[in-house]
């Protein structure tokens, strides 16, 4: 079942105009319509399926985030280089908060960093909705992982939240950032990472570029739609900082999806070869990166 809406999901303007059609090649080979909002700049997928029919999108096998063991090549480079990104991750908090406290990963998955973050010194909570992904995180950190943000604890407050590369997955958008706020110390941060459809791989690719990922994907963020993000939700941007990984996954998995066929030698130079490059031109244009990670602080 698919949900038309009328009104931006970020703005909540009605004007709105039809922007790209693109192909879930990874699941259902439908085709879905992307929308931009004249007032906002924010992308969304539009009719989507709603929160009760999205389960069988996610279901395949390429969906890492939910899975805890690698099974191909791929996922072996994905897992080593999360395994690196986690790391990195948890020395940002650090930096941002020396004395630790209390840190919550919306959207954890099988709960790396969470786990991490823990072993560092915080005390860690986390949101999964996946319940395969949310079992294997809570033996991890003994069970301090739950199915919505609903469930927390009364009163439960955390100098850090983060949201990586979740934030285009949530279908209350608005609803849901406000519940998070609600959560939020003072001088606390929120750090949100999303995709970029403006950056150099996402041109390359066009409608094979599999930052879409329709319809996973329901927002697609650009800087202009980032700022009224911060704008409408009270919040400062404090920081923006690159995924320099995300340009050579996002581009292995487009090369898949343009050739199918072709050799994993070839999609994996081509994949290199793009990823340099879209890093590259990043760095001339002012942070136009394949994932940007942004910090944000209440104004």
């Amino acid at each position: 079942m698919l949900e038309r809406l009328t009104k931006c999901p970020l703005c909540k303007s009605g004007h709105f105009l039809n922007s790209e059609e693109i192909k879930d090649f990874a699941v259902s080979q439908e085709s879905f319509i992307i929308c931009n909002c004249t007032k906002c700049g924010l992308k969304f997928t539009n009719p989507r399926p709603t929160e009760d029919t999205i389960g069988p999108y996610y279901d395949f096998p390429e969906y890492f985030s939910h899975e805890d063991k690698a099974k191909n090549l791929t996922q072996l480079v994905y897992h080593k280089v999360r395994k690196y990104a986690v790391s990195q991750k948890v020395k940002h908090l650090n930096s941002l908060k020396p004395s630790k406290g209390k840190y919550l990963d919306y959207g954890c998955g099988t709960g790396e960093l969470l786990t991490k973050a823990k072993e560092s010194g915080w005390k860690v909570k986390g949101i999964e909705p996946n319940e395969k992904a949310r079992n294997l995180a809570n033996s991890k950190v003994d069970g301090k992982v739950y199915a919505s943000i609903d469930e927390l604890p009364k009163g439960s407050s955390f100098e850090i939240i983060t949201l990586f590369h979740v934030l285009e997955h949530v279908h209350s958008l608005r609803k849901t950032v406000k519940k998070i706020i609600n959560h939020l110390n003072s001088d606390g941060y929120i750090i949100i990472a999303v995709p970029n459809p403006e950056s150099h791989d996402a041109k390359k690719y066009l409608e094979h570029w599999a930052g879409w990922d329709v319809p996973r994907h329901l927002y697609h963020f650009n800087h202009k739609s980032i700022v009224s993000f911060g704008e409408i939700f009270d919040l400062q941007l404090v920081k923006q900082m690159p995924m320099n990984f995300d340009s050579y996954y996002v581009s292995l998995l487009s090369e898949g999806y343009i050739n199918p066929n072709q050799s994993l030698v070839q999609k994996y130079w081509k994949a290199i070869m793009s990823g340099k490059k879209s890093n590259s031109e990043a760095r001339k244009t002012a942070g136009n990166y394949s994932s940007n990670i942004f910090v944000f602080q209440k104004k």
